[in-house]
């Protein structure tokens, strides 16, 4: 979103909204404490507190280079901040590989698709379960006889729940490569689910799309959220999309945090509309 964007949402709503009459416990699930990156001496992270909630979709927009994907890139390990913390599930991750996190259920997509573009993609999928396979190579050799054979039973059944959920029976088989952009991003999204994630991270899972794709993530953005019980952290730059699916927005502008609260009010707050608008005067 450039900064000359209005926040206001003008167009009618997509035809499922998230926000209305839901209620959280009082468990964190991720928290970040004074987290501050830097990239050759330019800050694009500075002091950012955050929490978002077990079961809760949170979305992070700000204007352009406002560190959203940096912050994104922290929680999944990509980024080491320089300093501050990361505390998931109670326990303190800043330090872990990406991997590591992978393994404690936190995954996501990327702004630019990362899928393995001739493989299948059925293949691309079964890759998110790698790292819950639990043979090794000795009962692998032992297919028939041990374990391998009932494991990778369980791990077929729940990929075909995802492939059905995400409505992609039909290209299973297809080469990723191959498929049109908005059939990727359901692909990339599906891999990411296989990892059987607690908290799943969404870098612009809309972006480039036509409206009716756009429902159709939107759609399964909410069946995992609220039917899978997935906490989900979403930058976004559709307006409307944010309005109507998040249950709370953080709001980012030079790497710090402005504004943190319910859909409605932070849309009606001045900073964010000073932000968003590049009006000195609409802060005060």
């Amino acid at each position: 979103m450039g900064g000359n964007e209005k926040i206001a949402v003008e167009k009618a709503p997509l035809p499922i909204q998230q926000n209305a009459e839901r209620s959280f416990g009082t468990g964190v699930l991720l928290e970040g404490r004074a987290i501050s990156l830097g990239f050759r001496g330019v800050k694009a992270l500075a002091n950012v507190n955050f929490s978002v909630r077990k079961g809760e979709l949170l979305s992070i927009i700000g204007p352009n280079g406002a560190g959203k994907t940096s912050l994104l890139n922290c929680i999944s390990g990509r980024y080491r901040p320089d300093q501050g913390e990361l505390i998931y599930d109670g326990k303190p991750i800043t330090k872990l590989p990406t991997s590591a996190r992978a393994k404690l259920g936190i995954a996501r997509t990327f702004q630019n698709l990362a899928l393995f573009a001739h493989m299948s993609v059925l293949d691309n999928i079964m890759i998110g379960r790698h790292h819950l396979l639990k043979s090794g190579f000795l009962r692998g050799g032992l297919y028939w006889f041990g374990g391998a054979q009932k494991e990778e039973i369980a791990h077929r059944r729940r990929v075909e729940e995802i492939i059905e959920l995400l409505e992609i029976e039909h290209i299973r088989h297809a080469i990723a490569g191959t498929l049109s952009y908005g059939l990727r991003k359901r692909v990339e999204l599906a891999r990411a689910l296989a990892i059987e994630p607690k908290l799943l991270l969404l870098d612009e899972p809309m972006a480039g799309m036509n409206l009716e794709e756009k429902e159709d993530i939107a759609r399964y953005i909410v069946e995992v959220n609220g039917e899978w019980g997935v906490t989900v952290i979403m930058i976004e730059h559709d307006m409307g999309v944010v309005m109507d699916l998040s249950d709370r927005i953080v709001v980012l502008n030079y790497g710090e945090v402005i504004a943190d609260g319910a859909p409605a009010d932070v849309a009606a707050d001045p900073a964010v509309r000073a932000a968003y608008l590049g009006d000195s005067h609409a802060a005060h």
